[in-house]
């Protein structure tokens, strides 16, 4: 399949980015490259012109995801009140954002989990992590509360996988709840 015209680079990359997403989170990475172009909509050597090998697509693929959740957590902390537990609370908007979207959440939990068992993809999340550790450790607020908030937002967001447990209702509250306990301030919801 050629090149469509008009489209640029930055597009066609996204656009296998997006294939590689589908399909790797559906069928694991072991699924050829040549069935990521056609789902792209590309040739394998136009996909091969962006992604040398499928260790850069993976990694690609991997930084990717890694880099939006980041941008979008910027985004947001730069709209939050200046203080203490600007970035966490960031973190746990955006954490929560598509908290109703099961379907969506799977997929990307799906996604995540195929490519951890990449063993350079493992190194790059490591790193990735140590680099949230650092910066929502000099977020202001008490160790605790920081481990206690990020260790409820990602296990509630990872809670589809299984079937949630919470409602709607008592995700919404939940992310009410964590926000609250990065404000000194802090005042709660029940849930459940």
């Amino acid at each position: 399949m050629g090149r469509k015209a008009g489209r640029g680079a930055g597009e066609t990359r996204r656009l296998i980015l997006d294939a590689a997403s589908r399909l790797i989170g559906r069928h694991g990475t072991a699924v050829p490259v040549s069935d990521i172009a056609e789902a792209a909509g590309v040739s394998k050597g136009g996909l091969l012109y962006h992604f040398p090998n499928k260790e850069a697509l993976l990694s690609g693929l991997a930084t990717e995801l890694m880099e939006r959740f980041r941008v979008q957590v910027e985004e947001i902390a730069d709209q939050e009140e200046p203080g203490p537990g600007r970035l966490t609370r960031a973190y746990i908007r955006v954490s929560f954002a598509h908290a109703g979207d099961f379907t969506g959440l799977r997929d990307y939990i799906a996604l995540a989990a195929h490519l951890m068992f990449e063993p350079e993809l493992e190194a790059l999340a490591q790193a990735d992590a140590a680099k949230w550790r650092k910066a929502l450790s000099y977020d202001g607020l008490d160790p605790a509360v920081t481990r206690m908030v990020i260790a409820a937002t990602d296990g509630a967001n990872s809670a589809p996988l299984w079937g949630a447990v919470l409602t709607d209702a008592d995700s919404q509250a939940l992310e009410a709840d964590l926000v609250a306990l990065t404000r000194s301030d802090r005042e709660t919801t029940t849930i459940l």
